[in-house]
């Protein structure tokens, strides 16, 4: 794994090339030494997560994760708990997080595409969750991935039968946002990841929080709460989308529907 912080975006890449970045124990360790350095870096808005090389990741190290750690239970439970920890975190993680796909997705890899904010892929790139070829289901958070980012029929279809499906089909289905040539892809990721740099990141994470618990929440109870957040973010932010956003607007500075407003450069963090 490699990490490269730039003011508001950090950049994760899982770095096993010759392995088609097949995650082993050492890579869930600098995943979670990765995230532990963004939080601490307090500038972060926005976090592309992409495999160097050829592949985003095939997944699970299958001999390190799974069959040479076998026979010892606490080892193979120690294992594979580290690699449970930073999916959990990357789930909930403050900042927007942002899978860059190509090559290969499958299994783990899947997962990490599923569980990151957005997603954009190679139209070429081959998602996958294969554990049903060699005997298991997909776990570890893969089922909920796929569950919770494709509709029943096609998630239960992948499951079921271990069939590929591509980045173009991911994007149909809604598994990535969108999917462009392999030539565009790194321009494509940065041009989302201007647009989130820009916004304020006590927003996009009270953003996040309010999508999160409202998928869980009837209409009541889902008002109840993104009022109480409202009032947490104006009291976190100074009340900058009233002070300064909507000032903004009445001074016809700018218009919500086309355009984020421009934030003072004292708080533009």
């Amino acid at each position: 794994m490699s990490l490269e912080i730039d003011g508001p975006t950090a950049t994760i890449f899982m770095n096993r090339p010759d392995k088609k970045n097949a995650m082993n124990p050492q890579m869930h360790q600098d995943m979670n030494a990765a995230l532990d350095a963004i939080e601490e870096a307090g500038t972060v808005k926005a976090v592309v997560i992409t495999g160097a090389g050829d592949s985003f990741s095939a997944g699970m190290d299958l001999e390190e994760c799974f069959l040479q750690p076998f026979d010892d239970p606490q080892l193979f439970y120690k294992t594979n708990l580290v690699a449970l920890r930073w999916f959990q975190r990357l789930k909930a993680f403050p900042a927007v997080t942002i899978a860059k796909v190509n090559g290969f997705a499958f299994g783990g890899g899947f997962l990490v595409a599923g569980l990151c904010d957005l997603a954009v892929a190679d139209e070429t790139a081959l998602f996958g969750l294969s554990e049903i070829n060699f005997g298991i289901f997909p776990a570890g958070g893969a089922t909920w991935a796929a569950t919770h980012n494709l509709p029943r029929k096609k998630a239960l279809y992948y499951i079921l039968t271990g069939d590929t499906m591509t980045g173009a089909q991911a994007a149909e289905y809604g598994l990535v946002n969108f999917a462009v040539p392999a030539d565009q892809l790194d321009a494509a990721t940065d041009k989302v990841v201007r647009k989130i740099v820009k916004k304020n990141p006590v927003t996009l994470a009270l953003a996040k929080q309010v999508y999160e618990r409202t998928t869980q929440l009837d209409l009541p109870a889902a008002i109840d709460y993104d009022q109480a957040k409202l009032w947490e973010l104006s009291r976190l932010s100074g009340n900058e989308w009233i002070n300064v956003a909507l000032k903004q607007f009445e001074k016809r500075a700018y218009q919500p529907g086309l355009s984020t407003y421009n934030r003072p450069a004292d708080v533009r963090s």
